[in-house]
């Protein structure tokens, strides 16, 4: 049995792919903050799928979080497979009304943890011939919005990049960009989504099994939805300008993912 490694499991998007991940068999490692709500998440996969659950409590915001994950991931003795990095927030308010403090742990999570733990697993899945990272970005990295879409734009950019220099390897880096699914990121913002349109609200479980396939295919980028492939094709078109005042209109009403 293989074993996936998942940040911000216990919601969302990181919980559909640990259901998805336990049904097909893999063993996983759970990673976030609240040790209570992952021994729960881990004994309920448990029971239901017969497959290893272990808990790692960690907050990727601080280095004794980024290291204690950076040290499971590259563990030898119980090598990770699959690494998901899925954690991640937003911030409510425009530029320069978000506390520094605020943009400066987005930062650490969005960049600095993604790029330390990606890197941790690589190297050991290189030096087994296999292995893969999805690293979760979103459509908000193909237009300017503020520190979070240029943190996922880096975590698309840099996700390709080292895919390329890894081409051969036998390891697979693939960034996945959704758009908007009901998960408690935007609660946990305090944004409000009632003015969001029911069309643009996508399901966690069939993002997640578009995921996998784009994964199994070897793309490097996934935007696993025809409408949201649709709107990030026609944003290339759209003079950066008007492009910047529109996201920033539709960004204060709809929120940063």
């Amino acid at each position: 049995m293989t074993t996936a490694l998942i940040t911000g499991p216990t919601s969302g998007i990181g919980a559909a792919f640990a259901r998805r991940l336990a049904a097909d068999g893999h063993n996983l490692v759970l990673v976030a903050r609240d040790i209570g709500r992952l021994r729960e998440q881990a004994t309920e996969l448990h029971d239901r799928h017969g497959i290893e659950a272990e808990v790692l409590a960690a907050d990727l915001s601080t280095e004794e979080g980024i290291s204690a994950v950076e040290t499971r991931v590259a563990d030898r003795t119980s090598p990770v497979d699959l690494l998901v990095n899925n954690a991640g927030f937003g911030n409510k308010g425009r530029y320069l009304e978000v506390p520094m403090s605020d943009e400066l742990t987005m930062l650490k999570v969005h960049c600095e943890a993604v790029l330390r733990l990606t890197s941790a697993a690589a190297e050991s899945m290189r030096e087994r011939g296999r292995g893969g990272v999805i690293n979760v970005a979103s459509t908000a990295a193909f237009v300017p919005r503020g520190t979070y879409g240029a943190s996922k734009a880096w975590v698309v950019q840099f996700t390709q990049g080292a895919a390329n220099d890894l081409a051969g390897a036998g390891v697979r880096l693939m960034a996945l960009c959704p758009g908007f699914v009901r998960t408690e990121f935007h609660e946990r913002a305090g944004m409000g989504t009632d003015s969001i349109p029911k069309w643009m609200w996508l399901d966690a479980d069939k993002l997640v099994t578009a995921a996998l396939s784009d994964m199994a295919r070897g793309k490097s980028l996934s935007i696993p939805d025809a409408r949201y492939k649709a709107m990030m094709g026609a944003v290339k078109f759209v003079p950066r300008g008007l492009l910047g005042g529109i996201t920033s209109r539709t960004g204060r009403k709809y929120g940063p993912q």
